[in-house]
């Protein structure tokens, strides 16, 4: 993995063969949007993709969101169709993140922002809060537990926010705040997706 991709999300297999994300439903369903061919992107799995968003199907409907480590948009794309009121997409590699803006063109959206940036520099500033956040950084780069510090320290969530963490399954457990829930977790293959429900402090 070269240095520009160290920080870029969902990392794809050398064999890849699709170069669109699917989005599964809501008011895009079905539409396939394509994907830049960077190295080291992976799109999150449709089968994943469903079991999270039947996991938020009630928190997601006007929900401020924000994706790090956005990579194809997979996530992000699937929120705006079911409904989320906006979302911030943070990715570092320049040509994924053209190719987010051009899909939000296709689509049509306008409560969507993408930031061609580094997702940790960005959450070291003091944020505005979010109802729900993505968190799918590249595989064994040991960056999550800097980015939940990073997130209960800045003010980037809401005090009943849901969190969502997708990491490779040798990772193990994952430490979080006494006020964060597990509230459902699976494995699927070699990943572990976990989504957590912040209670108020």
């Amino acid at each position: 993995m070269t240095r520009h991709k160290q920080q870029t999300g969902r990392n794809m297999p050398n064999n890849r063969r699709d170069g669109f994300v699917r989005i599964i439903s809501g008011q895009w369903r079905g539409r396939k949007l394509p994907v830049h061919d960077v190295d080291g992107l992976r799109p999150t799995t449709d089968r994943v993709k469903e079991t999270v968003f039947n996991w938020l199907a009630q928190d997601i409907y006007q929900a401020k969101c924000l994706d790090l480590f956005t990579g194809s948009g997979g996530l992000s794309f699937e929120a705006l169709s079911r409904g989320a009121e906006s979302i911030t997409m943070l990715e570092l590699d320049k040509k994924a993140a053209n190719q987010l803006q051009q899909n939000l063109t296709t689509v049509g959206a306008t409560n969507a922002n993408v930031l061609n940036t580094d997702s940790l520099k960005y959450l070291a500033q003091t944020g505005t809060p979010h109802d729900l956040v993505f968190i799918d950084p590249p595989f064994r780069k040991d960056l999550i537990q800097n980015i939940i510090v990073l997130l209960e320290a800045n003010n980037w969530l809401t005090p009943h926010a849901m969190i969502y963490i997708e990491a490779e399954k040798e990772l193990g457990e994952i430490v979080t705040p006494s006020h964060w829930r597990l509230h459902r977790e699976k494995i699927a293959g070699q990943v572990c997706y976990r989504l957590f429900e912040r209670e108020k402090v």
